[in-house]
Order: C-alpha cells, then structure tokens, then sequence
C-alpha cells in the first residue's frame, strides 16, 4: 500500500496488529501495540524513542516475542520485594525448614542488601555479575558490622578485632559461599519466569565458575580403630560405632527410633531425620531425598552393641521413673528426650581430644565409612546405596579421591603385569640388546 502524497509520517497507515506510531508533542516518538500477557490476555503497550526508527524498533521486537508465546513484562516492584513474596508464599511450601532458614539468611544478609533496590523487570546480567565480583574482595566483617556488634565476653575474653578497631581482617566469601547465593537467586528468578513475571532469568547467564569440592578428612584404618577403642565404655559408644560402620548421617542416627530396628534379621531402616529448626525446635523430618529412606545391614558388632544399649536404656528408664520422657528414640539423654545435634558435636569433639586424635567433623565419620570400603574394594553401587545417595554419580564424585596407598597398589599391580624389565634378561649378559626407550612424538 502506498502512502498519498502530502500524508505525514506520524500517520502513515500501517497493517493491522502492527500498532502505531506516532510523534509525541515533545519532540519523541511513540509506539503502541497488543501484545500477550500473563493469563492469556491480550495488553496494550507504549515504548518510545528519539526517532520514528527507534520506537518502531522496539515496538516491533517486542510483538515478535508476543508472536513466539513470551508475555510482556509485568513486574514492576523491586527486586527485595518479590524476593520477600517468594521466600514467604512460595519456598516456605516446596523447601525443608532447614533448607528456608538457609534460604532466608542469604536473602537477607546478601541480596537485598546488594541488588534489592534494583526492579525485577530491569535487572539484568552485568547487574548480578558487577555485585558478585564485589562480594569476592569486600571483607564481609566491615560491611556487615559483624565485629562492631560483638560484645566481649567475660568467660571467652571474646573482644572486638576487626572493624570495630579499624584493623581489616579480610573476611571474604569462599568459592562455595558465592556459589550458593547465586544458586538461590537462580531459584528465585526461576519462578519469576514460571509466574510470568519476566521473560528470561539472567542469574542463569552469569556464570560463577565451578567452586573446588569441600576437603575432607576421613580417618586411617589405625585411626579408625582406635576411635572404636576409645569409643569403648562411653555413653554414646553405640551411636559412635553405628556411625562409622554405616556411614548414617547425624541426623539419620539420632532420628533412629527402636521400631526402625531388627536386630534379630541384623537390619535397620531410615525412615527419618533429627534436627533443630527454627519454629519448632528439636523436631522429627522425613529424610533428606526420597533415596535416603532405605533399609541397610548392620553388622554383627553394631547388633551386639545396641543390645547392650537397650539393657543400659531400660535401666536409665526405670532410674528415671516418672521424669523419663522417651517416646521410642534408640539414643536419648538420661531423661528420655532426644539428643540435641549440638551436644552429640561436643561429645564427639572430646572423645577425639581423649583419643589424642587429630580433629575432624562428625560427618567425616560418613566419610571415612565410605573411604574405607573402597579401600577394600567394595563396588560404588554398594557404597551408593549404603549411603543413601540419589545417585551414584554423586558417590563418584564425592569419593573420586584415591588414597596414595591405593595409586601404590594399582602400580604395583601394572608393574606386575607388565613385568619388571629393569633387570638384565638372562642370556644377555654382553648388553648386546638395545635398551628400551620411548618413542618421539610428533
């Protein structure tokens, strides 16, 4: 269709669901169209621009998306304020209480402050990028205050040390750390674009480089035996030898009720998890994924020794007699109740220091109950399922380490197959035979 002479720019005829395109009193141009909106509805919308080109431009870009099935943008509040919404309607239903508590402490302590001002619908890539490389040289004890709000303690003679005397103490965020807010802003944006407030989540466009794995320390097989000794005559001694026979989680262990055992058939199943949280206090879960519900052997040892622990429970019952508050957990305090995480951390601690162990973590012992069977050849499906694990590709990968002892043997055992040709051969003894030598690579 041609445009009659003398018909101004600003009113040309344009094709149906094109839009128009207009020039505004001030000089700017103006272009409005329907495009598609959350809800299967149809908005109308305005972009504007210094030339007629420029609105054009973006009018069209924006109706191509419409055409693809991408709803325009809705969101116009800030950034803290869905942040906030998602954490209380949203991940408060589909989270573990602990994993929320985690959730909400990055929420509060990294993201609002840094990015909660920026609008939802404006935030982009180079935003999220420029604040975490922020985060990896700033000393989060100065920019938080952490040192300014301690008080000294009396008893610990715990005084201020950092910020609060001007002297820096370079507090800054590990790899692991700057990786797990990155992933809980991806999860938030994630629902963003499910509830199409946004187009696109850009968190998925930074890229935060794939932190190193946590270190860990299991113990020796000497070091293992001698926990087990001095393990020997303590309160716990059952929970202690559970744990590293198995590899059971803490939480598993203390989660354990006596209906959970059979010790005639030697087997024991995990059917749910001890924590502290926040709103409840010490309370009872289901177990961290679905593959960490099983059912698992006890060895003979353990067998016995819960034996005992039961004939030792019983008398700690009836000693109690009315002040006992047990309602069936295999590990209890005196009184009954459950134990707190916390207080078996504590026990553990100083039966290393009896021990004259060096310190590791209580889930170290998980560790070194899956270390160990490797050591003695057991397959990865085996250690997989003794675990718990949701796959055995995380059993590889936690546990791709291999002990020097390991790489000695598996030389050995190429040096035994190949043979030894460091030795003359017999029959040889004028060296008449080249000597062995590699190849040149080109």
């Amino acid at each position: 269709m041609t445009t009659p002479r003398g018909t101004s720019a600003s009113r040309r005829v344009r094709a149906n669901g094109d839009g128009t395109v207009y020039e505004r009193k001030d000089g700017r141009w103006e272009a409005a169209g329907y495009v598609l909106a959350p809800g299967n509805t149809r908005k109308r919308i305005r972009v504007y621009g210094s030339t007629r080109t420029e609105a054009l431009a973006k009018l069209t870009e924006k109706i191509a998306a419409s055409n693809r099935g991408v709803p325009v943008v809705t969101a116009q509040g800030s950034l803290a304020a869905y942040l906030t919404y998602w954490l209380e309607n949203v991940a408060v239903h589909h989270l573990r209480e602990t994993t929320h508590t985690r959730y909400t402490a990055v929420v509060e302590q990294y993201l609002i402050p840094g990015l909660g001002r920026k609008k939802l619908a404006k935030l982009t890539a180079k935003d999220i990028r420029t604040w975490l490389n922020a985060l990896r040289i700033v000393c989060q004890c100065c920019a938080r205050g952490i040192d300014a709000r301690r008080k000294p303690d009396a008893q610990t003679g715990r005084r201020p040390r950092c910020c609060a005397l001007g002297k820096c103490c370079r507090k800054r965020l590990s790899p692991v750390t700057l990786a797990y807010i990155h992933s809980v802003l991806k999860s938030a944006l994630e629902h963003a674009v499910r509830e199409e407030e946004i187009p696109r989540n850009v968190a998925r466009n930074v890229r935060t480089g794939t932190p190193r794995p946590r270190r860990f320390n299991p113990l020796t097989t000497d070091e293992a035996r001698r926990f087990l000794a001095a393990a020997q005559g303590h309160r716990h001694a059952a929970l202690f030898e559970l744990a590293l026979r198995t590899g059971l989680r803490k939480g598993e262990l203390l989660g354990l009720r006596w209906e959970d055992l059979n010790l005639d058939a030697g087997t024991a199943t995990i059917r749910r998890t001890l924590q502290r949280t926040r709103t409840g206090g010490l309370t009872t879960l289901p177990t961290k994924t679905i593959s960490s519900e099983r059912r698992i052997a006890l060895p003979a040892s353990c067998v016995t020794s819960l034996r005992a622990h039961r004939e030792h429970q019983a008398r700690e019952k009836e000693k109690a007699d009315a002040d006992w508050q047990g309602n069936g957990h295999v590990f209890t305090r005196f009184d009954g109740h459950p134990i707190e995480p916390a207080t078996l951390t504590r026990h553990f601690n100083a039966l290393l220091r009896n021990a004259r162990l060096r310190p590791i973590r209580f889930h170290d012992l998980r560790h070194s109950t899956a270390t160990l069977l490797l050591e003695q050849g057991v397959e990865l499906v085996v250690i997989k399922e003794l675990l718990g694990h949701a796959h055995i590709g995380v059993t590889a990968t936690v546990y791709a380490h291999v002990r020097l002892r390991l790489q000695r043997q598996a030389i050995d055992l190429l040096g035994h197959a190949l043979g030894n040709f460091s030795a003359p051969a017999s029959g040889t003894e004028d060296g008449d035979d080249p000597p062995l030598c590699a190849a040149p690579v080109r």
